[in-house]
């Protein structure tokens, strides 16, 4: 059963996890570094226990001990009470959900086992917007594509943001991250995998013509929000596609483009 420790001193030491939440350089920096993720509201928080991480400590404002009683009395770890107040001192902003927790990382997976074990990848490429990987990660999740393989440069998929806009589907998903870019595409080919390249350009073969999901390996290449995948990501890839638009629109928000595509890639496949 965890310890209920109520606080009131924004300096306690006890509450360094949950310092500075709204300083994006500093906890992109720090939190990989620790070993920490913060997972924010209590859907998050169950969906996080749910899938194996283990909670470092619990921060609750008042109100939310009695709902969050049942995982209080399951986890060893440290549970910190305090006020709406004195958590926006903490965290820099008002904690909307009044419930956050710290869990331990787990050791990434190495890429070439991710990638033995899958039939529908999606390959991310400098998406470094944490909204948009976590948008990409609830479409991965609910349309049944197997893992997703990110270029160095992505954000971090359990960055807070991240966590919160894929509503945890971050921790449903399996992903790892490619040592070398562009040459880890070289081992996504060598494991079986077709490589299609999601771009507006009008050389790419329409979606529906290009019939991924016929295909018994595929993996779905997406380049970050405006600038779309490296050249050498698309001189890498084995066939270009795209979503056909109307009405003058020349492309979709990454995270728009990702649902539409993993639906075409899935499509006709048993699901998970």
């Amino acid at each position: 059963m965890a310890e209920l420790i109520t606080i009131d001193d924004p300096a306690d030491p006890r509450l360094h996890d949950y310092t500075g939440l709204t300083d994006v350089d500093l906890r992109r920096r720090r939190e990989p570094a620790e070993g920490l993720f913060i997972a924010e509201g209590e859907k998050v928080i169950r969906r996080a226990r749910q899938a194996g991480y283990r909670m470092r400590s619990m921060l609750l404002s008042a109100k939310w001990v009695d709902v969050m009683r049942d995982v209080i009395d399951e986890v060893p770890a440290p549970v910190y009470a305090v006020s709406p107040e004195l958590a926006e001192r903490v965290t820099g902003y008002h904690v909307h959900r009044g419930a956050l927790a710290s869990m331990q990382r787990k050791p990434l997976p190495d890429a070439g086992a991710l990638l033995a074990r899958a039939h529908r990848v999606a390959v991310l490429e400098s998406v470094n917007d944490h909204t948009n990987i976590g948008a990409i990660f609830r479409s991965a999740a609910a349309l049944g594509m197997d893992a997703v393989l990110l270029s160095p440069d992505c954000a971090d998929p359990l960055y807070r943001r991240s966590v919160k806009v894929s509503m945890g589907a971050v921790f449903s998903v399996p992903y790892a991250r490619a040592e070398n870019w562009p040459r880890g595409l070289d081992a996504v080919r060598e494991a079986g995998f077709t490589l299609l390249a999601l771009t507006p350009d009008d050389k790419a073969t329409a979606m529906d013509d290009a019939a991924p999901h016929r295909l018994e390996r595929v993996a779905l290449m997406l380049g970050a929000e405006g600038a779309g995948l490296s050249r050498q990501a698309l001189m890498a890839a084995d066939e270009w596609v795209r979503i056909p638009m109307a009405h003058g629109v020349d492309s979709l928000n990454v995270g728009a483009a990702a649902a539409v595509a993993f639906y075409a890639v899935v499509t006709g496949r048993p699901r998970h």
